[in-house]
């Protein structure tokens, strides 16, 4: 009877011993020194937090079963137990300074932190490995605040691109380890020539606004700070394979010897990315390595990076024109008859996909370049309050693209009409090449000096060249003239020099931190020889900027802070400025900003926000003016004045050991006060009449949404398991400035989803099984486009074109650590 009343008790017992929830807490030292901020987690479940001003934690709400509870703080090894958990434990961890430099010391020149009164946000390795299924470095960056990003070939690889704050790529500084990436003369980013360098990627630091000072052209919409893997302490191998829609194909191998004698350290990846394209032809063929090796001492840090990228991409750059788009045969027969198209081409027109259609039909219209990068950097720390890190570095660029022209004229590619047969051809049909061979040199350093506990200084800088030659050849003609294969019809050269030097300083008064950061930038840029269009080039430009930038963090609490910042940055134009300018007007003026930024942020053990609101004010802003040249080249000019505000908020909140959330907004207002719109007026003989212009006050800037919202809901209801259902809103974005809803892109809803599976096999340290699921609901969408328009007898016709992003398509993949 005693036993059937004890056994009836315990199965009455049992539900509340399910749901008994425990807590680990403890202190993390370094011998008797408390260790305020270490981060504490539990693997493969959301529980975290940091420890308290006396190096105190505690996790709670934790139900009964095995966990490994890991520890880390900067200059530090991480520290890992196991701990089998039936009732409240306490758990204590020692941490040892690590055997080298923390990466604090090698990026703080151009890194913010939380007592930093800039804007940003930090990408971590595990979150790169999480969204890295093959699609180019802005896919994996889409879910981070403000950010629109786009696909020429429609599926995320090749020709992509990104916006922060509606701020194209060229105006978005990017540096690599400190750096500089971005194209000298067209301050664009190239991705598709690094492909999966997501996968030797540390961490990423995207500053939004004008942030810290850095290396290379000044940051108008933002900065990406991408920092390389550095040293594992053990050996490691991984195979790394994808493969989706669209023949979406991603092989990589990556190895590491670890910590040799604790000294040395060689790590390489070897990568192959290909894919068919959702955008009919818009096959790439891409490879990459990257290859490490480092020497560790006690006090200083050597390493040698040799990276590069090959790519074959079928061009896809044309857009689809707004009659095909829609299925309009009627607008497809006016397109036809007003671009002249020939038989072959306008049937292909007619009998394209909607969606899919591609323009170029010549088996070999592919853009092929070759880009090698090599980086010694050298970081050393003299005492504990002076250290110094610096780099040389060397990439060396060279490719071209092919193009098949119908009916081009001689005179374009400065060659007398051809005589066959006894009459006289001033036309041919031809194929092209153009090519771009560049070197990009130089060297970057900063000092820093910790004064005092609370006084900082840094001085830093850098001096790069670059030297690029543009020329073209005719490797093909139906009637050759007087060409030969090695004849170049246009030779050009842009020759760049770019110093640079900053200095800043930081001092903590009590719970405020105050900073200022000054920068002086030259740049003396030359533009000689012959453009494309046969035109003469002689620019010899120099411009001396002065950046400073202030800025004051007042910490609240333990938990959250408030900032405010005022800088200011200036821009030379790029090349197109100068070698598209349209006869009888002025150079080109540099731009400047006066950015503004103010926000609040707050951190504990389930949530991590902030907020923040910026206002960014141009003056001489260079802008599309909508109007083009007899050659298709776009005009840029500058306007007085125009300017972005926005608020933008970026939050994660732990609900509980299963669910977590994570959401972003930008809401935002992109003007220009006073813009002008050129129209070119032809006659009945396509004689140009001149030009009209109509002025708009106060129009949108292009290609700036009002709204950008991201929301992913992440559950893990095992361990290793792991699914998140995503949500991107990008609100509707005007092709050109003149605000006209006939020349926009509508606003879209897209949803992905992706499940991880994590699990332990023998002779492998860990088995990832991966699905990634873009556009779950097959949303038709278009997320990028170009608009221009022409006058004829009091007509005006408007040209649309759009990049179409694929419906619903998925990538698998296949993880393996050795």
């Amino acid at each position: 009877m005693k036993r059937s009343m004890i056994a009836a008790m315990a199965v009455l017992l049992l539900p509340l011993v399910s749901m008994a929830q425990f807590t680990i807490s403890g202190k993390v030292t370094q011998g008797n020194t408390a260790l305020p901020g270490a981060t504490i987690k539990i693997k493969n479940t959301f529980a975290g937090t940091n420890a308290d001003a006396n190096g105190n934690y505690q996790l709670s709400n934790l139900k009964p079963g095995n966990y490994t509870v890991t520890v880390s703080f900067i200059g530090y090894k991480a520290a890992e137990k196991m701990i089998s958990l039936n009732a409240d434990q306490s758990l204590d961890f020692t941490l040892t300074p690590s055997a080298f430099l923390a990466d604090e010391v090698i990026v703080r020149a151009t890194r913010a932190t939380e007592k930093t009164a800039t804007t940003y946000k930090n990408i971590s390795k595990e979150q790169i490995e999480e969204n890295n299924f093959g699609q180019d470095l802005p896919f994996i960056l889409n879910n981070t605040p403000g950010v629109v990003v786009t696909s020429d070939a429609g599926a995320g690889v090749g020709y992509t691109g990104i916006r922060i704050r509606g701020s194209d790529a060229s105006r978005v500084n990017v540096t690599i380890n400190g750096i500089p990436y971005n194209d000298s003369e067209s301050q664009g980013t190239f991705w598709v020539n690094m492909p999966d360098f997501a996968s030797s990627v540390d961490n990423i630091q995207i500053q939004r606004g004008v942030g810290t000072s850095t290396n290379g052209a000044g940051a108008f919409g933002g900065s990406l700070n991408i920092q390389t893997s550095g040293t594992t302490d053990l050996p490691y191998a991984e195979l790394n394979n994808t493969y989706g829609s669209f023949n979406t194909l991603k092989n990589t191998v990556k190895i590491g010897t670890g910590l040799i004698n604790d000294k040395w350290s060689f790590d390489g990846r070897l990568s192959r990315v290909k894919s068919d394209g959702f955008i009919d032809r818009s096959a790439s063929d891409l490879k990459s390595y990257f290859l490490s090796g480092s020497y560790h001492g006690k006090k200083d840090l050597l390493t040698v990076n040799v990276f590069a990228g090959s790519e074959k991409t079928y061009q896809a750059w044309n857009g689809i024109p707004e009659a095909r788009l829609r299925g309009d045969v009627a607008g497809m027969q006016a397109y036809i008859d007003r671009n002249w198209l020939n038989e072959e081409d306008a049937a292909h027109l007619l009998n394209s996909g909607n969606r899919t259609y591609n323009s170029f039909t010549y088996k070999d219209q592919n853009d092929n370049y070759w880009q090698s990068h090599y980086q010694a950097l050298y970081s050393r720390q003299f005492s504990d309050k002076f250290s110094f890190n610096g780099a040389l570095h060397y990439t060396d660029g060279k490719g071209y693209f092919e193009e098949y022209k119908a009916d081009a004229a001689f005179s374009k590619y400065g060659l007398p009409n051809a005589e066959i047969n006894g009459e006289e051809k001033e036309e041919t049909n031809l194929i092209r090449r153009r090519w771009l061979n560049n070197d990009f040199y130089g060297l970057t350093y900063a000092f820093n000096y910790q004064a005092l506990t609370n006084l900082n200084f840094t001085l830093g800088g850098a001096y790069n060249q670059y030297r690029g030659k543009h020329y073209g050849q005719v490797i093909w003609a139906q009637y050759a003239s007087t060409g030969s294969i090695d004849r170049h019809y246009y030779d050009g050269k842009g020759n760049k020099d770019d110093f640079n030097t900053y200095g800043k300083v930081s001092y903590t008064l009590d719970q405020l931190n105050l900073f200022a950061d000054l920068q002086y930038r030259s740049v003396s840029y030359d533009i000689t020889g012959t453009d494309k269009n046969l035109s003469t080039l002689n620019f010899d430009n120099q411009y001396n900027f002065f950046n400073p930038k202030f800025g004051a963090t007042y910490i609240l609490n333990n938990q959250s802070n408030i900032y405010g910042s005022f800088s200011v940055a200036n821009k030379e134009p790029n090349r197109d400025d100068f070698t598209n300018l349209k006869a009888g007007l002025e150079a080109p003026k540099p731009e400047r900003l006066n950015n503004i930024e103010a926000g609040y942020r707050f951190k504990n053990s389930k949530w991590n926000a902030g907020l923040n609101v910026y206002g960014m004010f141009y003056k001489d802003q260079l802008i599309f003016t909508g109007e083009i040249n007899e050659y298709s080249d776009a005009y840029r000019q500058n306007v007085d004045k125009s300017y972005r505000m926005g608020i933008e908020l970026d939050a994660s909140y732990v609900i509980n050991r299963q669910f977590a959330l994570n959401a972003n907004a930008a809401l935002s207002r992109n003007k220009i006060k006073n813009y002008v719109d050129y129209v070119t007026e032809y006659n009945e003989d396509f004689d140009v009449l001149g030009k009209v212009a109509t002025t708009y006050e106060n129009p949108d800037i292009s290609f700036s949404p009002a709204a950008v919202l991201f929301g992913e809901l992440v559950y893990r209801p095992a361990k290793g398991f792991a699914a998140a259902l995503q949500g991107k809103y990008v609100s509707k974005q005007y092709m050109d400035n003149t605000q006209n809803k006939s020349r926009m892109l509508d606003a879209y809803f897209v949803t992905n989803a992706r499940l991880g599976y994590d699990l332990q096999l023998k002779g492998i340290k860990n088995v990832n099984v991966g699905l990634l699921v873009n556009n779950l609901f097959d949303k038709q969408y278009e997320s990028n486009g170009y608009t221009y328009s022409s006058l004829m007898q009091g007509v005006t016709t408007t040209e649309n074109f759009y990049f179409t992003q694929a419906g619903t398509n998925f990538l698998l993949s296949l993880n393996l650590k050795f």
